[in-house]
């Protein structure tokens, strides 16, 4: 039988070094098993085919998810902050003497005069109007506070403010129709008004006209 040839000493080597490798070499992990507490019982399964029956995924669609849309800012405070500002303003001294005072007309410092001409020939159109027959002189502050600055939010310049002609009243005379013409002059977003054409209430309301608010 032929003698074996021996190898080079560095091929010796470095087949004892692969044999170490392999050796050190992580062993893949088997699988585990489930446990049987995770694994379903045949009546769990069951019960779950028996309520999962007729459901079916929803189609397809195309429709993006858009958030809903956020609900209108109502400027509440800003509403609170005129009302409190008409109160303030109205809240003065009254005396008989101020009956000889009220106008017909009232027009705002630099005011143009063509738009109080414009306000008695009833070129503006009225967008709302307040009736205050039947209030008190507390009511009828607090209302035509509440009056005012919800126009004003509102952003509408030409309003009708009803006082009556004080037929009803003590010497036939409208206190409410004195009273509404000295707070309206009192507010600085009021720029005029004038009494109102015989068809829109003639001596018994107001055609207001507010400044704009933009």
């Amino acid at each position: 039988m032929a003698r074996r040839r021996a190898l080079h000493p560095a091929f010796d080597a470095l087949a004892g070094l692969m044999k170490a490798s392999d050796a050190a070499a992580p062993k893949p992990a088997r699988p585990e098993k489930p446990s049987p507490e995770n694994v379903p019982t045949a009546a769990e399964r069951a019960l779950f085919r028996e309520r999962m029956e007729g459901v079916r995924p929803l189609p397809p669609t195309d429709r993006a998810a858009l958030a809903p849309p956020k609900p209108k800012l109502v400027p509440r405070q800003h509403e609170q902050d005129e009302t409190g500002a008409l109160r303030e303003a109205l809240n003065g001294a009254f005396s008989p003497e101020d009956y000889l005072e009220a106008e017909e007309a009232f027009a705002r410092a630099g005011l143009p005069r063509r738009v109080l001409a414009d306000l008695r020939r009833g070129r503006w159109v009225i967008q709302a109007e307040l009736d205050l027959h039947g209030y008190t002189r507390e009511e009828a502050r607090d209302a035509l506070g509440a009056f005012i600055g919800g126009c004003l939010a509102r952003g509408l310049r030409c309003v009708r403010v009803i006082h009556g002609k004080g037929h009803s009243s003590p010497g036939g005379l409208s206190v409410l129709k004195t009273l509404s013409r000295q707070w309206l002059a009192r507010r600085e977003e009021i720029l005029a008004f004038c009494a109102a054409k015989p068809r829109d209430g003639g001596e018994g309301a107001l055609i207001v006209l507010l400044r704009s608010q933009k």
